[in-house]
């Protein structure tokens, strides 16, 4: 019986493309850690193109990461995406060098890291309309639940109408249980949470702090921390708050940024919840210094449902409430093979509890009657919660012990502080 499952649960086969048959390779335009990006025209369109493929080993090695989890591959996730700061993806398949590919518009214009660089008219005047153009790109994101896991300058382009688009979906995981365990520790270390980085459990939230962390450096042209080149600059985002923007630039909005320091927050329950949330707090600093009226934007909060696309269940955050061709020159920075460095990182002292003061009563002495409820209610609790704080401890280090043996084990995988890692 097995074997007439595994005969009839066969999937269908891909046909093979020829790449230099069916594409005119004009000229390399993008070297990523784990691609290579072509300008090419497409032999049966006669369209201008990019073309993206995947280099075979390192795409094998990110999968393995995520055996038994059925993990959608970036081509399937990138044809799914509609949005006008989004690049679009037309087509994605396997060459006949087993290389997965992606064909997509190619977009003429620069990379956000060159702007940010550069600090020119076109970022001082355009700053926050950028900034909310990504924005409205990653709250579309999260609403088709998923988590993108690698957001940062380097995956954002800026075409030649001021438009963002953003780039590279190879690390990007489904918005589900599955996906969100602790563990697993890709991206790029200079945006990466706190929480991604210790390896703990992770969700949209992470998105949120690379946001914040990406505008940050588009008002100041630096990071909230120093550079993640060593593994105490990394535990940095762990053990140090990040500079405040407002120290930086003086003639930043304080709406604009109280918004991006709350989103740098290192506990990721004092972060902003969704990207919406953020966003509304932008639109209406935006609205103000044009001179509009106020106004309550929508806020687009993720929700529960099945992607029939990618054949798997997406569920709540648990914690939390143009067909055509552009012709192009795709600008991407200079690959960097310490990108996606893995640390092996050190415990975080255990934050120490801040003592409770008692605030004095303002209204004078309390009545006999009010003295007389609390001592009641305070002892109808104090079983209760002593049984609930029994509980809770026992539960806490159950977790606690498990965590630490799935992080150990999860560590024999990685390699030393000054290896090469994947995107």
């Amino acid at each position: 019986m097995s074997f007439l499952k595994d005969l009839f649960n066969k999937k269908p086969a891909v046909a093979k493309v020829d790449l230099t048959r069916r594409f005119d390779l004009v000229a390399r335009v993008g070297q990523g850690s784990m691609s290579r990006v072509w300008r090419a025209r497409d032999t049966m369109t006669g369209k201008i193109v990019a073309l993206k493929v995947l280099d075979v080993a390192k795409t094998i090695r990110l999968e393995q990461r995520f055996i038994g989890l059925n993990k959608p591959d970036e081509g399937t996730v990138a044809v799914t995406l509609k949005h006008p700061h989004i690049v679009k993806t037309f087509e994605h398949g396997v060459s006949v060098q087993d290389e997965q590919f992606l064909v997509m518009e190619f977009v003429e214009g620069v990379g956000l890291g060159y702007l940010i660089d550069m600090q020119n008219e076109l970022m001082r005047e355009n700053r926050l309309q950028l900034i909310l153009q990504l924005g409205s790109a990653l709250e579309y994101f999260h609403k088709e639940n998923w988590i993108h896991r690698d957001l940062c300058p380097r995956n954002v382009l800026v075409d030649r109408e001021n438009q963002t688009k953003l780039i590279d979906f190879g690390l990007v995981v489904p918005n589900t249980a599955d996906f969100q365990k602790p563990g697993n520790r890709t991206g790029t270390p200079n945006y990466m949470a706190p929480e991604l980085i210790k390896r703990q459990k992770t969700d949209q939230r992470i998105d949120v702090f690379a946001f914040a962390s990406t505008c940050f450096e588009m008002f100041t042209k630096r990071l909230p921390w120093d550079a993640a080149e060593t593994l105490e600059t990394v535990m940095q985002h762990i053990n140090t708050p990040p500079e405040d923007i407002r120290e930086l630039v003086d003639d930043i909005d304080e709406q604009v940024a109280e918004t991006i320091m709350r989103g740098l927050e290192r506990d990721p329950k004092d972060r902003w919840a969704t990207v919406s949330r953020m966003l509304v707090q932008f639109r209406k600093a935006q609205a103000r210094l044009n001179g509009e009226e106020e106004f309550e934007p929508e806020i687009i909060e993720p929700v529960a449902k099945q992607n029939s696309k990618v054949k798997y269940w997406v569920q709540e955050d648990e914690d939390e409430e143009e067909d055509g061709f552009e012709e192009a020159a795709l600008f991407e920075e200079p690959d960097n093979d310490d990108e996606y460095e893995e640390v092996e990182l050190l415990e975080e002292a255990p934050p120490v509890a801040p003592k409770k003061v008692d605030k004095p009563d303002r209204a004078g002495k309390s009545s006999k009657k009010k003295k007389v409820r609390n001592a009641e209610k305070a002892t109808r609790t104090s079983k209760s919660s002593k049984a609930k704080k029994t509980t809770e401890g026992s539960k806490s280090s159950k977790v606690d012990k498990v965590a630490d043996a799935k992080a150990k084990a999860d560590d024999d995988d990685y390699e030393d502080a000054d290896a090469y890692f994947e995107d």
